[in-house]
């Protein structure tokens, strides 16, 4: 894959990744209309909602354990018991939008192959979903270069568009997940090697 631009590169990281996509172009209707977002997959709607309230009630949970640690234990149990539902439910929306599919993600945008061109400036559709957590978002991306592999297929460089700060937080936090484990990794594939 090619790198995304300039800009991007500077102001964002961006890790190498696996996640289900689904792509569609908006229609110059739908650009204009916020609510072109909307989506009539109701499980993934879900899937995604579930997961900012998640984000977004963490820091809840941090002050709530320095003052009442029962209750916070309680809590955290329930959370365990939503995420495993919304295993559930990602694993049924992970069937609709097929395999993981190997891609370049920052939070500012996200890079990946296609069998479909797109113009740039184009607006799409994402819908993704972040593993191993199964983290379900929809959003907006503009296309910022389009590029013609080899094989036929496109390699798309895309900016996340509207991006609310919610998500935008949920991807920063993934993508430094995937970083540290990735280290993680090398380290240990060095230190194996080593022996």
């Amino acid at each position: 894959m090619s790198t995304l631009d300039e800009a991007g590169r500077r102001e964002y990281y961006r890790i190498d990744d696996s996640v289900a996509l689904e792509i569609n172009p908006l229609s110059a209707a739908d650009q204009a209309s916020q609510d072109a977002m909307q989506d009539t997959s109701t499980l993934f709607d879900l899937l995604s909602e579930l997961h900012v309230s998640e984000f977004e009630s963490q820091h809840l949970m941090r002050q709530l354990d320095e003052r009442d640690r029962v209750l916070n234990s309680f809590l955290k149990s329930l959370s365990k018991r939503i995420d495993l539902l919304g295993e559930v439910v990602a694993h049924t929306a992970l069937g609709k939008l097929g395999a993981p599919q190997p891609v370049k993600l920052s939070e500012g945008g996200i890079q990946f192959n296609s069998q479909q061109t797109f113009a740039v400036g184009e607006q799409l559709s994402i819908k993704m979903v972040l593993m191993p957590q199964a983290a379900g978002l929809m959003l907006r991306a503009r296309v910022c270069q389009c590029d013609t592999l080899a094989d036929g297929n496109f390699d798309i460089s895309t900016e996340f568009v509207n991006l609310p700060d919610a998500q935008r937080q949920l991807l920063a936090r993934h993508v430094l997940q995937r970083q540290a484990q990735q280290r993680r990794q090398a380290l240990e594939q060095d230190q194996t090697s080593g022996n």
